[in-house]
């Protein structure tokens, strides 16, 4: 997994992942956009929750919290995100089925680490007074509310769903980035890699970094292109605020 997110890492340096602004046929027939993302992220949902209830640890606290933590991100990906995208886009059933097979690989990784392969003990009641444990779940929660709030000034540039423009977005964090929306998950899913403090969290990670940074700075160029004269105007970096 390490190993194929830095292939996956530098090939998206020079293609594009075919959706959203950078939407493209070339990745097969495409679908409505709102059913694409639920069919994306329900399995890893549904999955997880499904080892889970496999585990003996089905009853272990820590375990418990560290899979609602994975299951709030997961439940609002799947059953509200999609259903409140406004406009009338669609995705390439290539990207749909890329997206399905990584959540469930990523569903069976996370998983099989924190309710099968992790040492009798090791996510005992004492992990949730460890530093890892506070400041993973500190900048996991951050992370969501960056993401969640930045999806929403997003969402509210279109003024109805029969709206396919791209708008500039300009408030919150887009202030300083192009891709408020990734740093947030990019924090989100960094928090989850220091909370469960396993090789596991930063896989998911690392292949986090992999897909966003490279899609970050193509929207970046899409940006430069279609909004000539605002961003000329404007000092913004790509995904980390005054550095990149």
């Amino acid at each position: 997994m390490i190993g194929v997110a830095i292939i996956v890492f530098i090939a998206l340096n020079f293609v594009d992942a075919g959706y959203g602004i950078n939407f493209s046929h070339k990745w097969g027939k495409a679908i409505n956009n709102k059913l694409a993302w639920f069919l994306m992220e329900f399995p890893i949902f549904i999955s997880m929750l499904i080892i889970y209830l496999c585990s003996d640890r089905r009853t272990e606290l820590v375990p418990i919290i560290i899979l609602i933590f994975f299951e709030i991100h997961y439940f609002q990906r799947a059953f509200i995100f999609p259903f409140i995208i406004k406009g009338k886009s669609k995705m390439p059933l290539g990207i749909m089925f890329m997206g399905i097979a990584f959540n469930i690989l990523n569903s069976v990784m996370q998983g099989y680490w924190i309710f099968f392969e992790s040492p009798d003990g090791y996510y005992s009641i004492e992990w949730l007074y460890t530093p890892q444990f506070i400041i993973g779940t500190i900048l996991f929660f951050v992370g969501m509310i960056i993401n969640l709030h930045s999806d929403y000034i997003i969402r509210h540039l279109r003024k109805s769903d029969t709206d396919t423009r791209h708008y500039l977005p300009q408030s919150g964090l887009f202030k300083y980035v192009t891709s408020a929306n990734y740093f947030g998950e990019l924090i989100e899913w960094l928090g989850f890699a220091i909370l469960t403090w396993s090789l596991s969290g930063f896989v998911f990670f690392l292949w986090t970094f992999a897909n966003l940074v490279p899609r970050a700075r193509s929207t970046h160029e899409k940006y430069k292109i279609k909004f000539l004269e605002e961003m000329a105007n404007k000092n913004l970096k790509r995904i980390f605020p005054f550095i990149y």
